[in-house]
């Protein structure tokens, strides 16, 4: 009984290692050579002692929130405008009365110290928004009329919640 030898020699054709070990090498060197190796940043680790608050003397001026008040009337027109407590009057002469106000409060147009100065506006329910947005105008800022430019007094304003009115006859 004759036995056949293996495959390999029937075919005659012998596999070539080498030059897969040649490629996998090459691989390998090519994803070494192209790795980037990245400290991790910002992560030191470092447990500091609390120090006690630094006492800075500085001469700023905590400017207060500024409050204002928009009253209506039974027909939703602006029956009187407030700046805290002091009652501005109503129409166009009133906002203008606010934007003086509000300048008197803040010193200077572009004061570094009234970038945190806020001013909430209190508008009655039933006010048309006209009134509102003049409120708002009046308070950022003005137009200079030589340079056409806008000169800002105020950058932050609020809302306060609006509350709808008590229903007649309820008391609530």
């Amino acid at each position: 009984m004759k036995f056949r030898g293996s495959e390999r020699e029937a075919t005659g054709v012998e596999m070539q290692i080498t030059p897969l070990i040649d490629v996998v090498f090459l691989l390998l060197i090519f994803f070494m050579l192209t790795l980037k190796i990245i400290e991790p940043e910002g992560d030191f680790s470092i447990n500091m002692p609390i120090a006690a608050p630094a006492q800075v003397e500085t001469d700023e001026i905590n400017l207060p929130d500024i409050k204002v008040r928009l009253n209506v009337a039974e027909d939703g027109s602006l029956a009187s405008l407030q700046l805290g407590q002091r009652d501005l009057g109503r129409g166009a002469a009133a906002f203008e009365r606010l934007n003086g106000e509000i300048l008197k409060i803040i010193g200077r147009p572009g004061n570094p110290l009234t970038k945190d100065v806020e001013v909430e506006i209190d508008a009655d329910y039933n006010l048309d928004y006209s009134y509102t947005l003049q409120a708002v105008s009046a308070c950022t800022g003005r137009l200079d009329p030589d340079t056409g430019q806008i000169i800002r007094y105020v950058e932050k304003i609020k809302f306060a919640p609006s509350r709808k009115p008590a229903e007649p006859g309820t008391g609530t």
